[in-house]
């Protein structure tokens, strides 16, 4: 599976300290069953251990799934920051993985190249 990070997401995980491997993980959590919720058309959420702390106050991200296929990490915030995101966030996160899900690998890489998505390596 492929897994992405949006610009803006990138530059807030960067800000608060998490890895990709942190990312990663998630993804492999959820693959195994153990999904914070799903909110439908493919827009997921899930929380983020703050380094040295759980999950309870933890970061929340959102991203955009299909699984097998691509993950992009769209949004994310602090417990402190929000409760949860709006009705109208959800549904622009549900446009955006609509769009995002199916860009073909050409469109992806114009993304990549414009730095408006990053792809996390393989390791």
């Amino acid at each position: 599976m492929k897994i992405f990070k949006y610009r803006l997401f990138e530059r807030w995980a960067t800000r608060q300290g998490i890895k990709d491997d942190d990312l990663r993980n998630a993804i492999m959590e959820i693959e195994n069953g153990l999904c914070d919720a799903s909110l439908g058309g493919n827009v997921y959420k899930k929380r983020i251990s703050r380094l040295g702390q759980g999950k309870r106050s933890s970061y929340r991200t959102i991203l955009l799934m299909r699984q097998g296929d691509k993950v992009i990490f769209a949004h994310g915030f602090g417990k402190g920051e929000k409760d949860n995101i709006t009705k109208n966030e959800l549904e622009g996160f549900k446009v955006m993985a609509d769009a995002f899900l199916n860009l073909t690998d050409e469109q992806i890489g114009i993304l990549i190249n414009s730095k408006n998505l990053i792809e996390l390596s393989n390791d």
